[in-house]
């Protein structure tokens, strides 16, 4: 099917991050994430006592992918597991090994292959999970004897077990606003996914941020593309395993933002 071909030819991830961003932290998103938050109050106060993963991480997941459930997508995964495998070499190893998860993952959890829709790449659910992630991750989280993704119990407990699975320290912060002073600062400034240097390295090099980071606290100096020039981060490890579930880091950003907002909101009261 072309339009699958089409589809994951042209990712979001592509736009300067002052476009992305417009697409994903937006008001109406945000109050969507605020009316999840207080509807599913209980399952997301469960998950992050168990997993140790914020609730509003988990809103802002749900709600970049799927609109708070919205969207599942509208391809059959067969379909576009099957058109990605065959008709698509650059990544048909990848899709071929997915499209047997994804029969395998029909016969364990009772799902009609036939009858399934999700993204363009074969993603599933209120969380968007791949067959490889649904089948390792999913968690039967209201203990009704089936992991349903597309239910908003599981999907929570599904989506933090995913990044307590993928080494998210509970309590610890996920990135912070800095400035790039010098040229040797700036020129450590990049989009990459690891903490390669330490937040006592960066400073020495003329990173500054008002946050009260220790030294030896592994970091990166990422930078991002706003019309009037380059906006710096220190992120920290919680915030590489954000780009665990999709390797992005203007995806990691969003989602990151997205929830700082929800919480705000959700604190601020109606």
């Amino acid at each position: 099917k072309q339009d699958i071909i089409d589809a994951i030819t042209r990712p979001y991830e592509a736009k300067p991050w002052h476009q992305y961003r417009q697409l994903f932290v937006t008001p109406t998103r945000i109050d969507g994430g605020v009316q999840f938050w207080n509807t599913h109050r209980d399952l997301l106060s469960q998950a992050e006592a168990r997993y140790g993963v914020p609730a509003e991480i988990i809103v802002a997941i749900i709600g970049v992918e799927t609109q708070y459930g919205r969207n599942f997508g509208r391809y059959r995964v067969l379909d576009a597991l099957a058109t990605l495998g065959f008709a698509y070499p650059p990544r048909s190893r990848f899709f071929l090994g997915e499209l047997e998860h994804f029969m395998r993952l029909a016969q364990e959890e009772k799902i009609d292959p036939r009858q399934t829709l999700g993204s363009y790449a074969g993603a599933m659910g209120m969380g968007q999970f791949i067959p490889s992630s649904y089948r390792a991750y999913a968690v039967d989280f209201d203990a009704d004897g089936q992991r349903n993704l597309w239910q908003p119990a599981d999907a929570i407990g599904s989506v933090a077990n995913y990044f307590a699975r993928h080494g998210w320290t509970k309590g610890a912060p996920v990135a912070y606003p800095a400035e790039a002073t010098t040229p040797e600062s700036q020129a450590l400034g990049n989009q990459k996914r690891e903490t390669p240097h330490t937040v006592g390295v960066l400073r020495q090099a003329g990173v500054r941020s008002s946050a009260q980071v220790p030294a030896a606290q592994p970091a990166n100096l990422l930078m991002l593309d706003q019309q009037d020039g380059p906006e710096y981060w220190l992120a920290l490890p919680n915030f590489y395993v954000i780009t665990r579930y999709n390797h992005s880091v203007l995806y990691a950003m969003a989602v990151f933002q997205l929830s700082q907002e929800i919480r705000h909101a959700d604190q601020a009261g109606p």
